[in-house]
């Protein structure tokens, strides 16, 4: 019951919450150029680790409650059926033990950030009291999830949009955890993105399930194959813009003191075209975070993109 329950936790897609670590790459502390980067600070790296651990525990208690709530959906569908809860392997009142357990973790791990934070202003960091505390993030993420899960999630496009709207909330939460500011170009760029990625996998569930018996999403019936690749399209160039928008905008070049971030663009317009090429050719795109690790060609522009990044903002600290 125990590899039951932590299947049912779903932690590979934890990794959709690295993003509550982005800001320690691409951020630095109110103060320009001169200030220190969080990214070689062990107690931020403390806090960020602690940010990511909340949010992949409350993230972990949303999917256990959605298949609770599902159970009998699920066991309709060729795939979902085979869920810990769906199945049977996971017992109902186990389940709820285990959703219990998750949030209380998550609770528990968010008010310790916040805690750390205070730890920030004692150093003499830069007025953290501005930034809010870190604890509303993730409960402001399980309120959206909540709503997604009872009432959204039946609606057409704002389905999507609450799923876009979780991943900018992770990028704030990273934000305030360490005590920096989130660029408003990056959080458009998170936004778009998700979005694009939310559709492409509603995309890829109207190839391979809205036409078979079993069937479960409420608004696959309201999706078409046209209208979602009118939506698509825009969004993955809305994405590439404002990506490079953040890297040439006077704000970036002032924070890092160079404009050679830039030379990132071609990887993200690269990984988006891949991506559209997987959705389009392949038929995949339904779990993002398999796919990252499971087609070398969108793994190897990853991890160019970060090596780069961290070379152009970070590669004078590194190599001193």
């Amino acid at each position: 019951m125990l590899l039951h329950g932590l299947k049912a936790l779903r932690p590979h897609q934890w990794v959709k919450n690295l993003l509550v670590l982005a800001p320690l790459l691409f951020f630095t502390p109110i103060g320009g150029q001169n200030a220190e980067p969080r990214l070689f600070d062990a107690a931020a790296w403390l806090q960020g680790l602690l940010a990511f651990a909340a949010f992949c525990l409350a993230a972990s208690g949303v999917y256990v409650l959605n298949d609770i709530v599902d159970r009998e959906s699920d066991r309709q569908h060729p795939k979902k059926r085979l869920r810990p809860i769906a199945s049977g392997a996971l017992p109902v009142p186990a389940a709820l033990l285990l959703l219990a357990l998750a949030w209380g973790g998550a609770a528990a791990i968010a008010l310790n950030v916040d805690s750390g934070r205070a730890a920030f202003a004692a150093l003499g960091q830069p007025n953290t009291a501005r930034f809010g505390g870190f604890a509303w993030w993730p409960f402001g993420y399980l309120a959206l999830n909540l709503a997604y899960s009872f009432w959204w999630k039946r609606v057409v496009v704002l389905d999507c949009m609450c799923i876009a709207i979780g991943f900018g909330i992770r990028v704030k939460a990273g934000a305030a955890a360490i005590a920096v500011d989130a660029s408003h170009w990056i959080l458009l760029c998170t936004f778009f993105f998700a979005l694009f990625l939310a559709f492409c996998k509603r995309f890829e569930e109207l190839g391979k399930v809205a036409g078979a018996e079993g069937a479960t999403r409420a608004t696959l019936r309201d999706y078409s194959e046209p209208l979602l690749g009118m939506l698509i399209g825009p969004l993955a160039a809305l994405s590439i813009l404002t990506y490079a928008l953040y890297t040439v905008s006077p704000e970036t070049i002032a924070r890092h003191g160079t404009d050679a971030l830039m030379y990132t663009v071609p990887f993200v317009t690269y990984g988006v075209f891949r991506y559209l090429f997987l959705v389009y050719r392949k038929s995949e795109g339904g779990d993002p975070s398999k796919l990252l690790f499971r087609d070398p060609p969108l793994a190897v522009s990853g991890i160019c993109y970060l090596a780069v990044v961290l070379f152009v903002l970070h590669g004078k600290t590194l190599v001193g």
